[in-house]
């Protein structure tokens, strides 16, 4: 049996994905290897791993106890940069606050990443990428899968949505970073369509940009629906009746969002990053900006059907991506941790 000790706090922060993605990673590996794999929670008795997915400080000092710890392993949800337009913090707490963050993630003995693209991003700050591994998010399918069109339509009369009204989703945190203004805009240029915005301020009054975004929220234009923070047992009747999921971030890592809609079959617009170029490939809708966006809105409005394509690529992408892969890379790298090979490679 392998030891490992999981340090988080995610889940006490409603509505991000943090939380999301450690929830996915304990579920599916107390189902797929309870007998390999021994975990424990935020305990401090010996471990041969103990893997970080939060940067409390209580954690940070754990890891001076090396002996106890094991190989410590972190997992990088964010940098320093990504907090630009999510919170807002007054110049000299955010400098102490990355300068605090890049030394958590240097206390590490190893780092995990969810997009390739940030090994670069973290030796330009100082890590050695000899450290650093990619393993991807993933989604279950039990939670996040298509429904019959006899449940779409029965979720569509609960939520007073016409049965033909093309439907735009976006999900997430309410902040600047996820292109909420662009979302706003959008909906005010396309009064047919309904527009449903899944996700709130997780972090309170420090959201950047809260004062003007609540007031949107609570007074939206008249095809705009805030739904505020839910469950996602509910989101997901979301997804299904989704013409477009469109997240019109500025910047992320790898959102579960995404995936969560890839599940769903549900077609993906993303303003087009080049962090998405090696990890989605030609399997969403690229928008270079918000007046593309709108072109491509008004152009599948009238034309829903021509989205089949693209339906056809997110059950492609959410094979891709599926929790019985991901779930055994993960295996892979705790076993070669700690130097056990469990099973041959796949």
């Amino acid at each position: 049996m392998i030891k490992i000790t999981m340090f988080s706090q995610a889940e006490k922060v409603s509505g991000q994905g943090v939380g999301s993605a450690y929830s996915e990673l304990m579920k599916t590996l107390k189902k797929n290897f309870s007998d390999t794999l021994e975990i424990k929670v935020n305990t401090y008795g010996k471990s041969d791993i103990s893997h970080y997915h939060t940067i409390n400080p209580t954690f940070y000092f754990s890891t001076f106890f090396k002996k106890s710890r094991g190989v410590r392993v972190g997992y990088v949800h964010f940098l320093p940069e990504t907090l630009e337009g999510s919170i807002t913090l007054a110049k000299p707490f955010k400098a102490v606050f990355d300068k605090y963050l890049m030394s958590f993630y240097k206390r590490m003995d190893q780092l995990v990443v969810v997009n390739p693209d940030f090994i670069n991003k973290l030796e330009a700050l100082g890590v050695s990428r000899e450290k650093v591994a990619y393993i991807p998010n993933f989604v279950s399918t039990d939670v996040f899968f298509k429904m019959s069109d006899t449940d779409k339509q029965a979720f569509r009369r609960d939520k007073l949505i016409e049965e033909e009204k093309f439907v735009v989703l976006g999900v997430g945190q309410i902040q600047k970073r996820k292109g909420v203004d662009d979302f706003i805009e959008l909906a005010k240029r396309n009064p047919d369509i309904q527009f449903i915005w899944a996700g709130g301020f997780s972090f309170g009054k420090i959201t950047d940009g809260y004062d003007e975004y609540k007031e949107i929220y609570d007074n939206p234009p008249a095809n705009l629906l805030f739904t505020g923070i839910i469950d996602r047992e509910e989101i997901v009747g979301y997804y299904n009746i989704a013409n477009v999921f469109l997240l019109p971030s500025f910047s992320e890592l790898f959102p579960v969002s995404i995936l969560e809609a890839f599940n769903c079959e549900t077609p993906v617009m993303l303003r087009h990053l080049d962090l998405y170029t090696g990890i989605l490939g030609d399997s969403y809708l690229k928008a270079e900006d918000a007046e593309q966006m709108d072109q491509l809105l008004k152009e599948y409005a009238g034309n829903p059907e021509k989205l089949e394509e693209y339906r056809v690529r997110s059950k492609e992408a959410a094979a891709y991506y599926s929790e019985e892969h991901t779930s055994k890379r993960w295996l892979e790298y705790y076993s070669h941790l700690v130097g056990k090979e469990v099973f041959e490679n796949d």
